[in-house]
C-alpha cells in the first residue's frame, strides 16, 4: 500500500469547512472526475466517477470523529481505497484541511489505467493537490 498526505489552508472557520466537506452531493464541484455523488443511509456515499476514460461507480463507508474533526472513508468494493480528512483550526477564520489517501498502485492502474511507478505516484499527488485547491476555492466562495 502507498500513502499520500497533502494539505491546504482555507480561509474559513473550522465549522464551515467541516460542514462543506460533508456535503457529498457537491463533490463534483471540487473533486476531479466525480460526475455525481450522493449520501446514502447508514453512513455510506455513492459516487459516479470518470477517470482515465473509464466510468465507474463506487460505494464508500464514511465514519466521523466529529470531536476530533476527522472523517474517514473506505470503498466497500473494488478498487480498495481508504483515506481520511482531518481539519485543524489555524485561527478563528482559517482551517488546515489534511487529506490522506491509502491505495495500491497496481490496483489504481488496473482500474483507471495510466502510468506505472513514480509517474503514477506523481499523477495521483497532483490530482489530490488539485482537488484540495478546488475545495479551497469552493469553500471560500460559499462564505
Amino acid at each position: 500500500m502507498s500513502t499520500l498526505e497533502e494539505h491546504v489552508d482555507v480561509g474559513v472557520p473550522v465549522d464551515k469547512a467541516w460542514e462543506s466537506l460533508h456535503r457529498v452531493e457537491n463533490y463534483p464541484r471540487f473533486v476531479e472526475g466525480v460526475r455525481a455523488a450522493r449520501t446514502e443511509a447508514g453512513g455510506r456515499a455513492h459516487l459516479d466517477v470518470e477517470a482515465g476514460g473509464r466510468a465507474r461507480e463506487f460505494d464508500a463507508e464514511v465514519s466521523d470523529h466529529g470531536d476530533e474533526r476527522v472523517m474517514e472513508w473506505h470503498t466497500s468494493g473494488a478498487p480498495e481505497l481508504a483515506g481520511s480528512f482531518s481539519l485543524q483550526p489555524i485561527d478563528r477564520n482559517h482551517t488546515r484541511v489534511q487529506a490522506r489517501l491509502e491505495y495500491d498502485p497496481g490496483t489504481i492502474r488496473e482500474t483507471f489505467g495510466g502510468p506505472k511507478g513514480f509517474a503514477q505516484a506523481n499523477a495521483i499527488e497532483r490530482l489530490v493537490r488539485s482537488d484540495l485547491e478546488h475545495f479551497k476555492e469552493y469553500v471560500e466562495q460559499e462564505r
